[in-house]
C-alpha cells in the first residue's frame, strides 16, 4: 500500500519555521512508523532527522508526535494507525534541534532534580540488599519507564508551565519514595513539595494515554501527593 507520510521539517540553518514535507512511502500493514522513517532517509531525503536506537521500545529515544499523539515510532504499526496519511512531528512543549530531534537536557535536568537512585544510610550490607516480593510489587509499575519524555511532553500543566517537574520526574521519585531499601524519602517528598512539583498535576490523564509502557502515571503522582501529605501531617 502505499502511505502519505508528512512530516513536520524544521532545520535552523536554513528555515525560518516548521513546515509540512510530503513524502509517498510503500508499506506493508505489519510496518513500523520507524520503518516508513528509514525508506525516506535512505532512498527519499538523506537530510531527515530523527533519533533511534534500539527499534524495539525499551531505549525510548524514538518518541514523537504520531497522528496527534505522542507514541514511539518503533512500536506503533501502519496498521493500528488505520490511515494512509500518517502525520509526524517531533514531541511538543519542548525545543525542536532539527526536524524530530528535540533538545531533552531539561527533561533530564528535572529527572536527575528527583534524586533517582537508591539512598542508603549506615554501612552497606555484605551481601544484596533484602527485599520482600510484596515490598518489590508496591514500586514495580514505575520502575518501567524508559524516559522517552512521551508522557511530559503531552502534559497540558507542562505546555502552560514548562518549569514543572513533570510526570515522568514524578514516576522516577516514586520508584524510590516507596522502595522499601531506600533512605531518601523525606528529600524527594521535600523537592516534589514545591509549587512545580506534584501539586501542577490536573489530573487530565495525558500521560498514562501517552506512556508506551502502560505506567499509571496519574496514580503514582497522586500517592506521592498523598505522601506529602500525609508527612506533613
Amino acid at each position: 500500500m502505499q502511505v502519505d507520510l508528512r512530516i513536520l521539517r524544521y532545520d535552523p540553518e536554513r528555515d525560518a519555521g516548521p513546515h509540512w514535507e510530503s513524502y509517498e512511502v510503500i508499506a506493508e500493514p505489519m510496518d513500523r512508523v520507524l520503518d516508513l522513517l528509514h525508506r525516506v532517509k535512505y532512498d527519499q531525503d538523506g537530510t531527515l532527522t530523527f533519533r533511534r536506537s534500539c527499534g524495539h521500545g525499551v531505549c525510548g529515544s524514538d518518541a514523537m508526535l504520531i497522528n496527534g499523539r505522542n507514541r514511539l515510532a518503533c512500536k506503533i504499526r501502519v496498521d493500528q494507525l488505520g490511515k494512509r496519511r500518517i502525520t509526524v512531528a517531533p514531541l511538543p512543549g519542548l525545543p525542536v534541534v532539527k526536524d524530530l530531534v528535540v533538545d531533552m537536557e531539561g527533561f533530564f535536568g528535572k529527572y536527575r532534580s528527583v534524586q533517582p537512585y537508591l539512598i542508603t544510610e549506615g554501612r552497606a550490607p555484605e551481601r544484596e540488599r533484602i527485599q520482600t516480593q510484596e515490598d518489590r510489587r508496591r514500586y514495580d509499575d514505575t520502575t518501567k519507564c524508559i524516559l522517552c519524555a512521551a508522557c511530559t511532553s503531552s502534559c497540558p500543566s507542562f505546555w502552560a508551565q514548562p518549569v514543572y517537574v513533570g510526570p515522568a520526574a514524578i514516576v522516577n521519585a516514586h520508584r524510590f519514595i516507596f522502595d522499601s531499601r531506600d533512605d531518601g524519602a523525606d528529600e524527594r517528598l521535600e523537592i516534589l513539595a514545591d509549587k512545580d512539583g506534584v501539586w501542577r498535576c490536573r489530573t487530565i490523564f495525558n500521560c498514562v494515554d501517552a506512556c508506551p509502557r502502560g505506567i499509571n502515571i496519574t496514580r503514582a503522582i497522586l500517592e506521592v501527593s498523598a505522601a506529602i501529605v500525609e508527612r506533613q501531617a
